[in-house]
């Protein structure tokens, strides 16, 4: 990856220095900003970091529903996923947590329209789940951090 050219599967984030926050999203085809709303020092010119998360999440799983729907046949007319984060105290002596700790937690809330039967919107919240994003955020992530010179 160049500065100039982004391959594929690739993104890069450089600060602009236009406000104290902002920054450039770079994709192979996508120029995108990243910033806090103006009540943290902002600009409010982009999406917050959580924002693109959710937004990654939110459209995957809204894809994956329609993918199934549409290969399936299934009268879907349209799908639509809030989400929403908060922090949550674990007050649990038996989990692996330090007590009192904040655990994150994610709302996704998942709106399903069309003539569905029960079977169908059973099916359509199952496969909610499989979701590649949901998946990986659900799974032990290792990330690997290297300076370049």
């Amino acid at each position: 990856m160049t500065e100039n050219k982004i391959e594929a599967g690739h993104v890069l984030v450089r600060e602009t220095r236009a406000g104290k926050f902002q920054q450039e999203v770079l994709t192979e085809s996508h120029h995108l900003l990243a910033d806090e709303p103006v009540k943290f020092g902002g600009l409010d010119s982009g999406l917050g970091p959580y924002e693109f998360l959710f937004a990654g999440l939110g459209a995957c799983t809204s894809m994956i529903i329609r993918l199934y729907a549409d290969s399936n046949k299934l009268p879907l007319e349209s799908v639509s996923v809030r989400l929403s984060h908060h922090k949550i105290h674990v007050n649990d002596c038996e989990t692996s947590f330090a007590k009192d700790s904040m655990l994150d937690h994610i709302e996704r809330i998942i709106s399903l329209e069309g003539a569905l039967d029960d079977e169908q919107h059973r099916r359509l919240m199952e496969v909610a789940e499989k979701c590649p994003v949901h998946r990986t955020l659900q799974s032990k992530i290792n990330i690997s951090t290297f300076e370049r010179s």
